[in-house]
């Protein structure tokens, strides 16, 4: 099976988000739509084929219904169909995920004639970051394929990575700056970390890009001993792996905001998948 987490440039309108969903077919394994970032993830795993049926679907009915041209929310953004990762679960390969982003990029490019950019490991031993695209593109960086973008598209980001963890910490009593600054203290190797403002909060935005290695309880206990204000909640975006959930103390999963019905295992049905 294949994990494909699509984010979307949409978290506002139910009606949408509804639409939405119905689109992601019997892949959806989860949706998370934040209004502040005004941005929505949709989790979709399933066999290969069953899922780029189901991508495609999702891509097209997001491209029918919204208008990046009117879009606000603090989150970055260069599309409606902002990032496309596919992630390898199981037996399958980190190859076949990039298999699979080199042919959805294509597909998007000559079926639906939006300009796509591409992240993660390349045939010939480069590599490019998801955040080094979002600096370059359409300055030092242009599309890998498809036309100029179109105002109500944008383009697209399509790659293919390992399981990560998306995780947020929203916090009271600080200011942007101090945000910013918890959120350089985060930042390593293993964690990507952004801050952002959102309503009556300041929110430290991570990519766990090493789980097991630098866990959400890592991050959290940095940011506790690190801060003069108050940590008010976690928030898991999307699914966790069920080796992370194994790997912290389990009188911390409900402040940390993990919880076993919430990994990919247990809205896929499996056993185990490695992290």
């Amino acid at each position: 099976m294949f994990e494909c987490v699509v984010n979307i440039s949409e978290g506002r309108d139910a009606e949408a988000l509804d639409a939405l969903g119905r689109a992601s077919g019997a892949s959806l394994r989860d949706r998370h739509a934040d209004p502040d970032h005004h941005r929505s993830v949709f989790t979709l795993i399933h066999e290969r084929d069953q899922l780029l049926a189901d991508v495609h679907r999702l891509i097209k009915e997001a491209f029918a219904r919204l208008d990046l041209s009117a879009h606000e929310g603090v989150h970055p953004r260069l599309g409606v169909v902002d990032v496309v990762p596919f992630v390898a679960l199981g037996d399958e390969s980190p190859a076949d995920a990039c298999a699979l982003r080199d042919e959805t990029a294509h597909w998007i490019a000559t079926a639906t004639g939006t300009p796509v950019f591409r992240y993660g490991p390349r045939a010939d031993g480069t590599s490019v970051s998801l955040p080094a695209i979002r600096r370059r593109a359409f300055t030092s960086l242009e599309p890998d394929e498809g036309p100029a973008p179109d105002p109500r598209r944008g383009a697209v980001v399509v790659g293919c990575r390992p399981v990560l963890v998306a995780w947020n910490l929203w916090l009271s009593g600080i200011t942007l700056e101090e945000g910013r600054e918890l959120a350089d203290l985060a930042r390593s190797s293993a964690v990507r970390a952004l801050a952002f403002p959102v309503i009556g909060a300041v929110q430290v935005s991570c990519n766990l890009l090493d789980p097991l290695r630098e866990p959400p309880s890592a991050v959290y206990d940095l940011v506790a001993a690190a801060t003069t204000g108050r940590i008010e909640r976690a928030e898991l975006v999307g699914l966790a792996p069920a080796a992370l959930l194994a790997r912290e103390d389990p009188q911390r999963l409900a402040q940390l905001d993990l919880d076993p019905a919430r990994t990919i295992e247990a809205r896929c049905g499996v056993v185990a998948y490695p992290a």
